[in-house]
């Protein structure tokens, strides 16, 4: 077990920065804190007890870790993604609600790459639940059923003859 003492004025943001940072990125076994005056000044104290291993995520130096779709997706699969996303736009537009929450980006590439065709596959993706498949479901099916479609004649060459049919 370590130990490490902080000294917190009242005023001193930095100083509560760097002890919420401490805090987030070590295994915490126990905090004691006490207060005291030292002249006119408010100071707390805080004796942390934490295990000597740190954690893996660095949260001050941590960024928004993005994927680019663009190169985990085929050709083909980011073209359908694009497709979904305008969806999901048009969709949150509609509920005046943010985009994400009605589906992630990952969880567009996963309907795209599992190949959801039914109601059931959308409710076993990851945060898409009973309520999201009910109410988006059906709208994202239209797209990814169409899509499933094309792709078989695309890998065939039949994909020009059977449109105009």
């Amino acid at each position: 077990m370590q130990f490490k003492v902080f000294q917190v004025l009242s005023t001193d943001k930095a100083a509560v920065e760097e002890l919420n940072l401490f805090l987030r990125s070590h295994r915490i076994v126990s905090v004691q804190k006490a207060f005291s005056l030292i002249g006119d000044a408010c100071v707390w104290n805080f004796c942390v007890e934490y295990l000597d291993v740190e954690l893996k995520k660095d949260y001050k130096n941590r960024k928004n870790e993005t994927i680019d779709y663009k190169d985990v997706l085929s050709p083909s699969e980011f073209e359908a993604f694009n497709l979904l996303r305008d969806l999901r736009k048009e969709l949150a537009q509609k509920e005046g609600v943010p985009v994400y929450s009605v589906c992630t980006n990952e969880q567009l590439a996963a309907m795209i790459q599992n190949r959801c065709d039914s109601i059931g596959a959308l409710k076993k993706l990851a945060g898409f639940g009973e309520a999201k498949a009910d109410k988006f479901g059906a709208a994202f099916l239209k797209i990814l059923l169409t899509l499933n479609k094309k792709e078989p004649d695309e890998t065939s060459g039949e994909s020009d003859a059977r449109a105009n049919v």
